[in-house]
Order: structure tokens, then sequence, then C-alpha cells
């Protein structure tokens, strides 16, 4: 019988995924993804090797499907508000990646890919900066920290939910508060690019 190596690796990720967002790279062990994804710890490293590679792996991995979601239409930014609506929707359906970005950053190390992200950044800070020459975006603000800005309104929900519960009083996981959220994060967006 042939072994499923996709499937393998993709089972692998998945547990390595749910155990890095829940007890970061310092609190798991590869044997604890390798037995959460029912599949013999030596196969995990001889797919992804020790594991800082692996997280690293998982959270480039998390990150370029996120740029692939909010690309669409990313080339007009004239409606800042649904940039910052479509990185909240990635976030409502993906709430680990602020978990695994937060454990990132609390390890205090290199990032993960981190030349990679930088360039990807720079492109989206320099595609903000014409909008901005261009009259679409207001240029008031410096277009790296707008960026930033547009990332925080959208990711911040899931990276302090307790903050969140706290303040709304409300359950995330209801429908119609997770449209409130949303609409308020493309609503701020929009009056946070909107020219002047």
């Amino acid at each position: 019988m042939a072994w499923d190596t996709e499937g393998t690796r993709r089972r692998l990720k998945e547990a390595a995924t749910a155990e890095f967002a829940e007890r970061g790279p310092d609190g798991t062990t590869m044997a604890r993804i390798a037995a959460r994804a029912g599949i013999n710890k030596e196969r995990l490293y001889k797919y992804f090797g020790d594991k800082q590679a692996l997280f690293e792996t998982v959270l480039a991995d998390e990150l370029d499907e996120l740029a692939a979601e909010v690309a669409r239409g990313d080339d007009d930014l004239s409606d800042i508000g649904e940039f910052a609506g479509r990185t909240f929707d990635y976030y409502a359906a993906h709430p680990e990646l602020a978990r695994l970005l937060q454990w990132e950053g609390l390890a205090g190390g290199p990032a993960a890919d981190e030349q990679n992200r930088a360039e990807h950044y720079r492109r989206k800070v320099r595609a903000f900066a014409v909008a901005q020459r261009d009259g679409a975006l207001d240029g008031g603000l410096d277009p790296a920290h707008l960026v930033f800005l547009l990332i925080a309104l959208a990711a911040w929900w899931y990276s302090v939910p307790q903050l969140a519960r706290m303040l709304t009083g409300a359950d995330p996981d209801d429908p119609d508060e997770l449209a409130r959220r949303r609409a308020g994060v493309v609503e701020a967006a929009r009056r946070l690019g909107a020219p002047r």
C-alpha cells in the first residue's frame, strides 16, 4: 500500500498548528504533535526537521494563506475598509494565527521567514503610499503605520479575545456579534484611510 505523503504532511501540519497555537513552540513537543496527528514522531522529523523549523513552516504557511486571501482586490485600495474586512474574515476563520504570531513575538528571536515577510509588507506599504499620493487614501499617516493599524484593527479581536468579551459582553461565536465586529473594523478602517 502506498503511503499518502501529502495527507500525512497535512495532518502533521494541522496538528502542529493546533499544538503551537495552544502551547507555543516551547510548551509543546514533537511527540505531542505526532500523537495528535496519529503519526509516528520519526515521520514528523523526516518531513519538517526540528521543532523550530516546523513552527516556522506552520507560521509562514498560515501567513501565505492570509496574504492570498486578503490580496483579492488588493490593487484597488479605494475601499480600505474591505481590505481590513477581508483581514478580519481570515482571522475569524483562523483564530490560531493570532496566537501563533503572539508566540513568535514572545519568543523574542528572529521572525519566521522574516526576509520574505518583510518584503511582502514593504510591497504593501508601497501600494498604500501610492494610494495616498494618488488621493485614494489620506496621506496624514505614515503608510507603514496605516498598514499596521489596519492589521491590528482586524486581528486584535482574536489576539485578546478575553478583552473583547469583557468590553462587549458578547459571545464571539454569535453570528450577529461577528457581523457587528466586522462592520466596526470596516468602518474604522474607512475612517482611518479616508482622504481629508
